[in-house]
């Protein structure tokens, strides 16, 4: 470039220097440009520097009272199985009347007294069970203790006794005298069940056991729909619509399967009740009560129930056992094709297979809580499967 500004002196020829290009962030003074510098060290403050295997005791503190949370935890929820247990018990009965208290409320009654005819109702089968168990239980029981001396009478006529005396001699004979006299006393037939103190208390657990669980169910019943609010309101705002129709939809599911569990149970009582009135069986209310409760027991009740009171029935006539058995085979068979899939058509559909899975899963972790809550349970997460996993991937491309 020439400059032509000065016209008396001679033409200059003038460079312009360009300016260095400003180093990089990070780059040191001195060092070539475009080479990649190391990263500088890590300072004391840095927040990751806890994890660094040059601080062996914190890290060996930290994995020890990790392990000692988990082990507290574990022996926490062992000491409250029996509060958890009440708890789900307790919620499933909330989800099973939540139906009828919703029958209710479209016939124009408000929830409070729905629940209040509810729990009315709920009472009075329970006492009327309780008159027909408790006096039955009592009659039995003293009948067997004054049948006793009868019954080794009748086992001291038996050929098999004869072949006993024949092989071991007076032997029989003595024994037979102490186990009579061990059984005819009162005290010893409750030493064997643990003593009166015992059994007392256990009888006292079961009846706290179930008023704490009619008391949480009412809980849970009333504040069902602020509980499922709730719930809801602690996910996302853009995941609470699909979380609350899931919700729904799983305590509808649960709730028409325990409805439909008891009305399955309530027929099995009638058909038992009947049977045994009809054959002339003893005490058919008392095995009525029985069925019903025996026939909460999912997929094996009925068949559980087929076996005991045959069994019973064995005792007091061979053929009216085997008429029995006969006839109540036939009505599993009309209950698991005709009344099973009419009662049940409102709940999810499970797999048989996913069915035998869950309850064998559920039965063996938690035994007959586990074994009733499997299906719903296995419902429940088939559902979420479809309506929330399936979309995803599908949505995948």
């Amino acid at each position: 470039m020439t400059d032509d500004t000065n016209p008396h002196g001679p033409k200059r020829r003038t460079r312009l220097r360009r300016r260095p290009a400003a180093a990089p962030s990070g780059a040191t003074l001195g060092a070539p440009t475009g080479v990649a510098q190391p990263p500088s060290p890590r300072t004391d403050t840095d927040p990751q520097q806890w994890r660094s295997i040059n601080h062996p005791v914190m890290v060996g503190f930290l994995l020890t009272l990790g392990g000692l949370l988990a082990f507290a935890l574990g022996i926490a929820f062992t000491n409250l199985s029996t509060i958890i247990i009440y708890i789900v018990f307790a919620l499933f009965a909330a989800l099973g009347l939540d139906p009828v208290v919703r029958m209710f409320e479209r016939h124009h009654v408000s929830r409070a007294w729905g629940i209040v005819i509810v729990y009315a109702i709920f009472a009075l089968i329970i006492a009327g069970v309780l008159l027909i168990i408790v006096p039955a239980a009592v009659d039995q029981i003293s009948q067997l203790i004054k049948n006793i001396p009868a019954m080794v009478a009748d086992f001291q006529k038996s050929d098999f006794y004869a072949w006993l005396t024949a092989t071991f001699g007076n032997i029989t004979d003595q024994v037979t005298k102490q186990v009579q006299k061990f059984l005819s006393n009162p005290a010893n037939v409750a030493a064997i069940g643990g003593g009166i103190l015992k059994v007392g208390v256990g009888i006292a657990s079961a009846i706290s056991g179930l008023l704490i669980i009619l008391v949480l169910s009412l809980y849970f019943l009333a504040g069902l729909p602020t509980i499922k609010q709730a719930f809801t309101t602690l996910l996302p705002a853009r995941n609470r619509p699909i979380a609350a129709s899931l919700t729904d939809q799983i305590t509808d599911s649960v709730g028409g399967y325990l409805g439909g569990m008891v009305i399955l149970a309530f027929c099995n009582s009638v058909v038992a009740f009947f049977l045994h009135l009809f054959i002339g069986l003893p005490y058919p209310a008392l095995m009525a009560v029985v069925a019903f409760l025996i026939t909460l027991i999912p997929l094996i009740g009925s068949v559980l129930y087929l076996i005991v009171a045959t069994g019973i029935a064995l005792f007091s006539s061979p053929t009216q056992a085997l008429i029995f058995g006969v006839i109540y085979l036939v009505y599993i068979q009309i209950e698991a094709y005709v009344l099973t899939p009419r009662v049940m058509n409102k709940t999810i559909s499970v797999p048989g297979a996913l069915v035998v899975i869950g309850a064998m899963v559920g039965g063996t972790l938690l035994g007959l809580l586990g074994a009733l809550v499997a299906i719903p349970v296995t419902a429940a997460i088939l559902l979420i499967i479809k309506q929330i996993f399936i979309p995803k991937q599908d949505a995948k491309v």
